[in-house]
């Protein structure tokens, strides 16, 4: 295969932020067909080309523009980070257990066993649970040691069909911290698993694996291709490809948008925490998902980056215009359209007078896009502890700096956060590092109450049929029921530190502790 990049702003001017490209593929190899998309997905190339430039732009709009404009379908599955691309933690689903005993096994259905450290969170999707981990349970012998993993479970009983395995990093904790596993919650769509490797990839896998008895794909060269292993259909090496300098952690979890992905590429400080090595590397890039073809990219961040880029981009219809929007590691949060990666907006989520490190913060948290509003917490790293945070909802149909035009309110009342919020029936639900989860009221800001877990949180909040599900790092998972009344309905616990958040597919509650993944239903 081989590929050409054209620069439509030249990189060595840097006049603007956002680079567009246009882009040629041609390969003759043989690729099985996936269904995708208006029907194309990730296609087969048979001896022909595909090429990308004014005629792919032009599909990409119309294809966004379709997108648009489709009415969402009851849930099911939750393929991605947030179930849908506006990444809100809401489903509709009915029938899920507001309690259970994973020492009786009262409600579970089934547990699998992860490595010793979990931040990879579950998605659930044609039939496969996957979920990010390290290899501290080792299930390849012929592959030991540290490494990142992506686990595939079969849905209905828990079995493990195939692993994504991916050897650390040659420069270390600075790049890939220790044991950590892979932190990025994959995309599913189509038969086609989109995620970031622990190595800074984004790599895209056929579901199946080699399950099939099939190698599909660009890549063929897969250094494992028995059944327990995954199938590699094209990476691309954001190190390599757009120089980004990943703090410690690659993390990100793609979203799509027509025929593209969009993923975070976590460039930051280097050890020193003081200098950032690749100023010029963007913060965010856009994909072709069938080829993994750059697209665009942008670095509005530049040199200003706090500590590191941890936040996951969120796609939404705004004012009738398709926006990815994505937190940066300068505290400011931006919105492009999403077929050129034009910036349309930027937002600073700190007061001007906050000071790095005590008062400033970057943001980690995933926006999330509810009623033409968009919704985020500021906060830190969560090794830097608690401290004051600030939660904004935003009128993103405003463009430029719209730091002050486009604040709809402003909430100061809360820790630092790296979660998403869940939103539903007007209210909504925000948890802090600290502990506490904050229910407000989405058009004004309104508090309605505050609920303390007494432990840190990672996670997220999921709201459905009712409730309220949210873990924390004491390993509790506590369920509320939803309204602007507190009321506790019950709390378990899952015997180790919860840094995930709860999934549900198919009348079923997914949750992971640190080191297992629950599958909970009503017995």
């Amino acid at each position: 295969m081989r590929i050409r990049i054209a620069w439509v702003v030249q990189a060595s001017t840097r006049t603007r932020h956002s680079r567009f490209f246009s882009t040629t593929c041609a390969s003759t190899r043989t690729r099985r067909q996936h269904t995708g998309v208006q029907g194309q997905g990730l296609k087969a190339v048979q001896q022909r080309s595909i090429s990308f430039g004014l005629i792919g732009a032009f599909i990409i709009v119309l294809g966004s523009l379709v997108v648009a404009q489709e009415s969402p379908s009851p849930r099911s599955d939750w393929p991605m980070w947030g179930g849908t691309p506006d990444r809100n933690m809401y489903s509709d689903m009915t029938g899920l257990p507001t309690d259970w005993d994973v020492d009786t096994g009262r409600n579970v259905k089934w547990v699998a066993e992860l490595g010793s450290q979990t931040y990879g969170n579950q998605v659930v999707a044609e039939g496969i649970v996957l979920i990010g981990t390290n290899n501290e349970a080792v299930r390849d012998p012929r592959q030991q040691g540290d490494m990142g993993v992506l686990m595939a479970f079969r849905e209905e009983n828990g079995e493990l069909l195939w692993q994504h395995t991916n050897t650390k990093l040659a420069a270390g904790r600075v790049h890939d911290w220790p044991y950590q596993g892979v932190c990025s919650s994959p995309l599913v769509e189509d038969g086609v698993v989109y995620y970031v490797s622990n190595r800074g990839e984004v790599v895209a896998l056929d579901i199946e694996g080699f399950r099939d008895g099939e190698n599909d794909g660009w890549v063929q060269d897969e250094p494992y291709s028995s059944e327990i292993d995954a199938d590699v259909i094209w990476r691309f090496d954001m190190l390599e490809e757009v120089g980004a300098f990943p703090h410690n952690m690659s993390n990100s979890s793609p979203v799509s948008y027509g025929d593209l992905i969009f993923v975070g590429t976590s460039n930051g400080q280097d050890e020193s925490h003081v200098n950032i090595q690749s100023p010029m590397a963007p913060a965010i890039i856009a994909l072709n998902k069938m080829t993994g073809e750059l697209i665009w990219e942008d670095n509005s961040v530049e040199d200003q980056i706090l500590h590191g880029q941890w936040a996951s981009p969120t796609v939404g219809t705004i004012g009738g215009i398709g926006q990815v929007i994505m937190g940066q590691g300068d505290g400011w949060i931006r919105g492009y359209a999403v077929s050129t990666g034009e910036k349309l907006w930027e937002f600073d989520t700190n007061p001007k007078d906050s000071v790095w490190p005590r008062t400033r913060n970057e943001l980690i948290a995933t926006a999330v896009v509810y009623d033409d509003l968009v919704y985020i917490a500021n906060g830190q790293d969560p090794e830097h502890g608690e401290g004051i945070g600030n939660m904004y909802a935003i009128d993103a149909t405003k463009r430029g700096d719209i730091t002050q035009t486009g604040r709809v309110w402003y909430y100061t009342d809360i820790r630092r956060s790296v979660s998403t919020a869940a939103i539903h029936d007007g209210l909504i639900y925000q948890p802090d590092f600290s502990g506490f989860l904050h229910c407000l009221d989405a058009k004004t800001g309104e508090v309605y109450w505050v609920h303390d877990t007494f432990a840190a949180i990672w996670g997220s909040p999921l709201v459905v049929n009712g409730r309220v599900y949210l873990g924390d790092e004491d390993g509790d998972v506590v369920v509320l029921k939803t309204g602007k009344r507190l009321e506790v309905i019950a709390e378990m616990n899952l015997g180790g530190a919860v840094y995930s958040t709860p999934v549900p597919a198919n009348g079923v509650l997914f949750l992971s502790s640190r080191n297992q993944l629950f599958a909970l239903a009503e017995n």
